[in-house]
């Protein structure tokens, strides 16, 4: 039966260039956790590597890996001995010339309960992520899990409001955000603080539109343009875990790896849903020009 109280983690941490060391402090945390009695966790997006989606060079493809693959084969194993559900985040490679960003979900027996593929790709300075990544065709569907169902979406997602309310029109009883988002040193610190602020803001506002609990999970620490081309990235760190009405239960620093812990009480989705009907009220007889790229 699944609980009404899940405690549940995120781990913050600065990714190594070498893809073993990353794992191996991923599964420290992973026991931390099962030892903390969590049920769920979730990873950082592409935890394996560095972020490589600075520059644009095609020997990088060759980080990309199946799902199922060597990742998932580790992780499950990890999931079933410590009886976690456990979100990850991968370079999939579906085919020669095909990659996604891709998010698994391993849920507490091992099993892969389902993925995820990124739908909004960005393409910024320092993140050319088209470059390497085909749009997700899954949709925006939950995964069914012990520890409920959970809309992962991944990242640049986190500023739609129409991905988190599809998740939600579909069941998800939580929505999961797997990050890897910084800074340019060349911004002031005032601009800075707009930018982090905002990426707070709009995930805790898509707690609260839906009544949904929200975990972001963004890496921290440092990264270098391997190509030069730029300042590198400071990534902000900062994952939270908010309740339904947006309330911040957990919040970590900027610059730390961090396991950050919360219980989450999911009977009281259904509390703030009945005092804050959104659903109730939604025009849906009005909203096809959601359908346009535009209004001209």
């Amino acid at each position: 039966m699944k609980p009404q109280t899940l405690r549940v983690a995120a781990v913050q941490m600065a990714c190594s260039a070498d893809p073993d060391t990353n794992l191996r402090h991923i599964d420290e945390q992973l026991e931390k956790a099962a030892s903390a009695g969590v049920q769920l966790v979730l990873l950082q997006e592409l935890h394996n590597h560095r972020y490589f989606c600075q520059s644009e060079n095609p020997e990088n493809f060759d980080l990309a890996e199946t799902i199922p693959g060597p990742t998932t084969e580790h992780l499950s194993e990890q999931a079933r001995r410590h009886e976690l559900v456990i979100v990850a985040s991968l370079f999939e490679r579906r085919a020669s010339g095909l990659y996604h960003n891709t998010a698994v979900v391993l849920d507490s027996d091992g099993s892969l309960a389902g993925k995820y593929r990124k739908m909004h790709v960005p393409d910024d300075p320092g993140y050319h992520e088209k470059f390497y990544f085909t749009p997700g065709d899954l949709g925006f569907l939950p995964i069914t899990t012990r520890a409920g169902k959970l809309g992962v979406l991944i990242c640049w997602d986190q500023w739609y409001p129409e991905a988190a309310r599809l998740m939600a029109l579909a069941g998800a009883e939580l929505l999961l955000y797997p990050t890897a988002i910084g800074w340019d040193d060349e911004d002031n610190e005032t601009e800075q603080q707009r930018q982090l602020e905002a990426w707070m803001t709009v995930q805790r506002a898509h707690a609260v539109s839906n009544g949904l609990p929200v975990i972001a999970c963004n890496r921290s620490g440092y990264e270098a343009d391997p190509e030069g081309g730029s300042n590198g990235i400071r990534f902000w760190g900062s994952s939270f875990i908010a309740g339904p009405q947006g309330e911040l239960l957990a919040r970590a620093p900027a610059q730390e790896n961090i396991l950050l812990i919360a219980d989450i009480d999911l009977a009281r989705n259904e509390q703030v849903r009945r005092i804050w009907p959104f659903l109730r009220d939604r025009r849906i007889d009005a909203y096809d020009d959601l359908t346009r790229r535009f209004r001209d």
